[in-house]
């Protein structure tokens, strides 16, 4: 196509608002990809720490409750 002008180039053969409109959208949108990827990363990796934590303490008090049992246990 050859326009004319700038506002014969915006106009895009009176199909500007589409095409623009469509071009707006996807610029957002891979803007938005990977923002959400990284909070989605961000939010992964917390999960993750939160449960190796929780594993950690739960191995730490069942080594504990180990030692207790097995001093409280009479020797023959």
């Amino acid at each position: 196509m050859h326009w004319n002008s700038f506002a014969e180039f915006l106009a895009m053969g009176n199909h500007g608002l589409y095409v623009w409109g469509s071009v707006v959208v996807m610029a957002v949108l891979m803007l938005a990809e990977p923002m959400l990827l990284m909070r989605g990363r961000k939010t992964l990796v917390a999960r993750l720490k939160r449960q190796l934590r929780a594993e950690q303490a739960e191995t730490l008090a069942n080594r504990s409750a180990s030692r207790q049992s097995r001093r409280n246990t009479p020797q023959e």
